[in-house]
């Protein structure tokens, strides 16, 4: 079974590797960007079969390891 992991910064959190973006994007001619949050995807394989118990197991990977829960958000996604 696989599981993707969706992390992003939360609202309100800067997020300069996303401005950076921006204004990259600018100065390559793409106007109209107003903003950019950069955030990551993370792929697990896992062996569990049960897709309820693979997301509660991602789910405490991501609590514990995976997303700084402070200022990160998640969302998991089996597949």
């Amino acid at each position: 079974m696989k599981a993707r992991v969706h992390v992003m910064l939360k609202n309100g959190v800067l997020d300069p590797q996303g401005e950076a973006v921006r204004h990259a994007l600018g100065s390559l001619g793409f106007d109209g960007v107003n903003g950019v949050r950069q955030g990551k995807v993370i792929e697990l394989d896992l062996s569990e079969t049960d897709a309820a118990k693979a997301k509660e197991t991602v789910t405490a990977m991501c609590d514990k390891l995976l997303a700084n829960t402070v200022i990160e958000s998640y969302s998991v996604e089996i597949l």
